[in-house]
């Protein structure tokens, strides 16, 4: 399949600039997707369980920064999402080999920190129960920068967070701020800063005296996208990312409003998450501004479509998603 995506430069605070879509089939050529750049040039991104990764050399002054019983154990324990959220992390052609953004990312840090990369692929809770473990080193599942968050997690930042109201195609409906879901149906992820920022709205749609958000959740995507093409629910928030590649694979949806992960007047990053004091968080910030410096940052996110959610640099626990009452 042939997917054809077009990305606008999101802005820096509140409202983000959508994806722009359209898809069209090439049954011959099951094995890769292609993204088409604001510049009018087209990449052909693998999804295919041979993925070819893009490697960096190991740094030996950041590997050094490691903590010594992961040095010793030799491999990073990585941990992601089970949930299929192409171009994020998704099963590739086979069902089976866990491929996406988030992967190839992590893969280039366990590189610079000259670490055999170990992928654990778990339920979204089951991220942060083996993160308080110390089960997993660290999380790469387009995990969002909050204030409350940073209580029991440490993070390095490596991507923009932007968030997609999907809709039915033709639906008519515009997502821009909390007016425009009062009384609708939404469908969102729980534990989710999407699922927090949803609750922020329908509080302030009651405040306002208007209705509060109907507020739904399905156990799979699938069972949402089924609620929204037979028209049991209005909207469907998730990761803009995902709502984009979705609407162009199918057809069948349009993403109908974006917003910034971290709210209207911040915006939200994406972070590599590990478990507060646990020493890992600077070499993984070196590890990120490496790679970010040596261009092979870039490499991966256009690989998959995504330059345009770039960051300039690897902060440690930014400002994030603010804490409501």
């Amino acid at each position: 399949m042939f997917t054809s995506i077009t990305r606008t430069t999101a802005a820096a605070l509140g409202l983000t600039a959508a994806l722009v879509l359209a898809a069209c089939s090439n049954p011959s050529d099951g094995g890769t997707t292609e993204v088409a750049a604001t510049s009018g040039s087209k990449t052909k991104i693998n999804i295919s369980p041979g993925q070819d990764r893009i490697t960096t050399d190991k740094v030996d002054s950041i590997a050094a920064e490691v903590p010594e019983e992961i040095r010793k154990r030799g491999t990073l324990e990585i941990v992601d999402s089970s949930g299929s959220a192409a171009p994020l992390t998704f099963y590739a052609t086979d069902n089976k080999t866990v491929i996406g953004v988030e992967p190839d990312i992590a893969s280039l840090v366990a590189d610079v920190l000259g670490l055999e990369l170990h992928i654990n692929t778990v339920s979204w809770e089951n991220i942060f129960v083996g993160l308080d473990s110390a089960k997993y080193d660290v999380g790469f599942s387009n995990i969002t920068v909050t204030e409350e968050r940073k209580e029991k997690y440490d993070f390095a930042t490596y991507r923009e967070d932007n968030l997609g109201f999907e809709a039915k195609k033709d639906s008519g409906l515009k997502v821009t701020g909390p007016e425009d879901v009062a009384g609708r149906t939404v469908a969102v992820s729980s534990g989710t800063n999407q699922e927090k920022l949803l609750v922020e709205w329908s509080k302030e749609n009651e405040k306002a005296g208007r209705k509060p958000v109907n507020i739904k959740y399905y156990q799979n995507d699938s069972d949402t996208y089924l609620a929204l093409q037979s028209g049991r629910i209005d909207l469907y928030l998730g990761p803009n990312p995902t709502a984009a590649y979705h609407a162009a694979t199918t057809g069948k949806t349009e993403v109908v409003g974006t917003y910034s992960g971290a709210g209207a007047t911040l915006q939200g990053l994406i972070a590599a998450t590990t478990k507060k004091d646990s020493g890992l968080v600077k070499p993984l910030a070196d590890a990120l501004n490496h790679v970010i410096e040596n261009g092979t940052y870039a490499k991966v996110l256009e690989r998959w479509g995504l330059s345009d959610e770039a960051v300039t640099k690897s902060e440690i626990n930014p400002p994030g998603l603010p804490k409501t009452d």
